[in-house]
C-alpha cells in the first residue's frame, strides 16, 4: 500500500469527518429508542446502511483509474472477524446496560483507544512511538472522566468493583471493539490495492454483507417479530443509516490511510463535537469534572496532530 489516490495527511480531515457523522448518527439513534428492541435498533445500523454503501461503491468503481480490488481469503477472514468483533461488542454493551449497575462496566468500555493501539501492534506491527503513547493516554483518562460523570461513578467506585463482573463485561466490550478496528484495517490492507478509497468502500461492503447476514440470522431465531418493526420504522432507522454510512466511510478510509490507533485517538474528538451540542444548542451546564475530560481529551488530540 505504498501508493494511495488520496495522500496520507488526509487521514485527519477524513477522521474528522466521520466522528462528526458518528455523533450525528448517535443523535438520530435516539428516534429509535423504544420503537425498536436493543437487538433490532443496533441492527438497523447494518441492515439501512448497506444499500447507501453499496451505491458509494458504485460510484466510486465509476471514478477515472478505478477498480474493483482482487480478493483474497485473508480479506474474508479479517472482515469475518471484523464484523463479528462489532457485533459481539453490540451485544455485551447492550447486555451490561441491563445489569443495575452498569456505570463502572461502561467507563470501562471507554478503553477502545488501548485496545486499538495493542492488537494494532500485534497484528500488524503498527507500533507507537512516545509522543502517540501520551496523546493516547491523555485522552483516554479525558474519555473515563467525562464517562464518570455521566454515569455518576467516582475514582473510588472504579477501584473498589475493579474485579467486578460489570468491569469485566466493559473491558470485554472494550477488547472486540477494539480488534474489530484492527480487523477492518488489516482487511483492508490485505487488498493490496493503490487506492485508499477503493480499499475502503469494498472492505466497508463486505463487512456489512457479513454483519446483516449474521445479525439478521440471529434476530429471526430471537426476535423475529422485530423484523417487521425495523420495516415499519423505516424512515428514522432510513435515515440512521444515511449517517451510519457516511460515518463509516470515514472511518474505513481513514484506517487504511493512517494507523489505526492515531485514528482512533483524534476521533474521541467526537466528545467534543458532543459538548458544543451540549452547552451551544441545548444550554446544558457542563462540570467541573467534564471540562477537566475535554480538556484532557482536546490536549491528547493536539499532542497527537502535532508530535507523534
Amino acid at each position: 500500500m505504498e501508493n494511495f489516490a488520496l495522500p496520507v495527511e488526509a487521514w485527519i480531515p477524513i477522521t474528522l469527518f466521520a466522528a462528526f457523522f458518528q455523533n450525528l448518527r448517535s443523535a438520530l439513534q435516539k428516534h429509535l429508542k423504544g420503537k425498536l428492541s436493543n437487538n433490532a435498533a443496533a441492527y438497523a445500523r447494518f441492515l439501512y446502511a448497506l444499500p447507501f454503501a453499496a451505491l458509494y461503491l458504485f460510484f466510486v468503481d465509476r471514478l477515472p483509474s478505478t477498480s474493483l480490488p482482487a480478493t483474497n481469503s485473508q480479506f474474508f477472514i479479517y472482515c469475518f472477524f471484523g464484523g463479528l468483533s462489532q457485533i459481539i461488542f453490540t451485544v455485551m454493551l447492550l447486555w451490561m446496560f441491563s445489569f443495575r449497575s452498569f456505570a463502572v462496566g461502561t467507563t470501562f468500555s471507554k478503553l477502545e483507544v488501548v485496545s486499538v493501539a495493542v492488537f494494532g501492534a500485534v497484528f500488524l506491527g503498527d507500533l507507537l512511538n512516545a509522543w502517540a503513547l501520551i496523546a493516547i493516554a491523555l485522552c483516554t483518562l479525558g474519555v473515563i472522566a467525562l464517562s464518570s460523570r455521566q454515569t455518576g461513578v467516582t475514582v473510588r467506585t472504579l477501584l473498589s468493583d475493579l474485579w467486578g463482573k460489570d468491569t469485566a463485561i466493559g473491558l470485554i466490550c472494550s477488547l472486540f471493539l477494539g480488534a474489530s478496528v484492527v480487523f477492518f484495517r488489516a482487511a483492508s490492507l490485505s487488498l493490496n490495492h493503490d487506492d485508499a478509497v477503493m480499499s475502503a468502500a469494498f472492505t466497508l461492503i463486505t463487512a456489512l454483507c457479513i454483519q446483516c447476514v449474521v445479525m439478521g440470522v440471529w434476530l429471526i431465531i430471537v426476535e423475529p417479530d422485530q423484523l417487521k418493526a425495523l420495516i415499519v420504522e423505516w424512515k428514522w432507522a432510513g435515515i440512521v443509516g444515511i449517517a451510519g454510512t457516511l460515518a463509516s466511510i470515514g472511518w474505513f478510509t481513514a484506517f487504511t490511510l493512517q494507523n489505526a490507533s492515531y485514528v482512533r485517538t483524534l476521533g474521541q474528538i467526537e466528545l467534543l463535537f458532543t459538548y458544543l451540542f451540549t452547552t451551544r444548542i441545548f444550554k446544558e451546564q457542563v462540570s467541573r469534572l467534564e471540562i477537566f475530560g475535554i480538556t484532557l481529551v482536546g490536549a491528547g488530540i493536539v499532542i497527537l496532530l502535532l508530535m507523534a
